[in-house]
Order: C-alpha cells, then structure tokens, then sequence
C-alpha cells in the first residue's frame, strides 16, 4: 500500500497539474504541445501500425491483449470503453463476447488511427455493437457511470496528464466497474541490459526499415523510459480514487496489466 500522506501534501495528479512543461520522449515540451506531437506521431505510423506491433513484439503483443480480455471478464451485455483504442484490436476481441446487447466504445485522439480501425474491423465484419469516437482521454464527451469495463493497451503513457485521465475513467465506470491498463513498464533487472539495447538499437532503424519514420519510433523507446514504474502507477490509480489496485508483470516486466475498480 502506499505510504500515508497529510492532507495538505499534493498528491501525484495535483502535481502533474501544477507543471508548465511535460516529457515528450526524453525532451521537455510544454503541455499544450504533447498532445499535438503525439498526434503527428501516429498520424505517420497509423498505416503500419499493426505491422509494427507484430515485429517490435515478436506477436507477443497479441498475446499480452488477449491476457487482458481474460481479466476483465467480459460479459454478454457489458459496455465497453476502450480508450486510446487506436485501430481497434482489443475491440474486436471484446465485441463477440459482449454479444449484440452489448457495446463496445473505441475511443482515440488521433483520427487517422480510428480510420483504419474502423476500416479493418469492417471488412472483418464487425459493426454491430461498435462505436468511434475522437477524444481526449483527459476530456471524454460522456456522462458518468455509463461503462462496465475500461481498458487503456499502450496508450496511456502518451497522455500529458496521466492523473487527470485516470480520473476521467474511474467517472464513466459504473460502480463496481473495472480499469485495465496494459502499458509498457520496467523490466526485472536482468532483463534491462538486453531490453534497452533491443529498443534503441533495433526499433528505431525497424521504424525507419518499414515505415519511413524512425523519431516516431526513438519517440516510442523514450516514452517507455519515462513512464512511471509498476509501483508508482499503482499508487497513481489509488490517488485517482480507484480500490482494490494491482499489476501483474508479463514478459519480465517488459508489460505491466494494472487493475483498479470503483467503489
């Protein structure tokens, strides 16, 4: 658990708020910029996106979605926000299991992502018990308690105020409704060595080798390096105001699954 505060110390939201400038990689931006960037990011790897996933990750990265689809245990009938849902792939694992008086919401600040999404997942036949949505994460167009599950897979570490959309989720879940956060975290220690000359040294020129683009991707591997650690992250979910907070490390801590419901 996390150590007792006063009640006059800010907790890690408040501080993210109180800042001027936040990481963009490894460079220091200011706020109202990162999201702007972060768009431009994935306006230029939206079309490989998927292909990118599948070589960064060796395929694990299907592997990690599906292990968080099995947690959240979902039900027929569920509402679903999938936030930062990007081209949808834990959408259309959540849509046949939610059945057609479910809903399943994908929601995403880049256009060009939710695009190809809605594209692929269509031709796949999916369109029932789908919507799309472009939104901010830290600003969503939607009344509260209207989800039973949220799920965020390797988007929340581009978000400028990490706190404050956390807040939002734990607004539109239902009581008793769950957050899960698939994201990118720290490695065991002897891991580290061999994961960080795999991501400087090879994702990047894969970048540049399949899209053109390597500072998208040198973006990506910095990002990682700047998120918060499974703890703190887990202490960031309770300071939001979510119960019953975890992770599980998958592939050495390469992957963090953390959990939180509202009371």
């Amino acid at each position: 658990m996390s150590a007792d505060r006063s009640d006059d110390t800010p907790n890690r939201t408040e501080r993210e708020h109180s800042t001027s400038t936040t990481h963009f990689g490894y460079k220091e931006v200011p706020l109202a910029e990162k999201a702007k960037r972060v768009k431009g990011v994935f306006d230029s790897v939206a079309g490989k996106y998927d292909l990118m996933n599948d070589l960064m990750s060796g395929g694990m990265h299907r592997w990690w979605k599906r292990y968080t689809i099995m947690r959240a245990e979902p039900k027929p009938g569920d509402r679903v926000l999938d936030a930062a849902g990007g081209t949808g792939d834990l959408a259309r694992l959540f849509s046949p299991k939610v059945g057609p008086r479910g809903y399943v919401l994908v929601s995403d600040i880049n256009y060009e992502m939710l695009h190809v999404g809605r594209r692929r997942l269509a031709d796949e036949g999916l369109v029932g018990n789908l919507d799309w949505l472009a939104a901010d994460s830290e600003r969503l167009p939607l009344p509260d308690d209207q989800f039973n599950i949220i799920t965020v897979a390797f988007g929340l570490r581009n978000m400028t105020r990490k706190g404050k959309a956390l807040q939002e989720f734990l607004r539109v879940l239902k009581p008793g409704g769950q957050l899960l956060v698939l994201e990118f975290s720290h490695p065991v220690a002897p891991l580290k060595p061999f994961y960080d000359a795999y991501s400087f040294q090879f994702i990047p020129r894969m970048g540049k080798l399949v899209t053109g683009d390597s500072d998208s991707y040198q973006y990506l591997v910095e990002s990682i390096r700047q998120h918060p650690d499974q703890e703190t992250l887990r202490e960031m979910f309770e300071d939001a105001g979510f119960t019953r907070t975890g992770y599980t490390n998958l592939t050495g801590g390469v992957v963090a699954l953390h959990t939180g419901f509202k009371a």
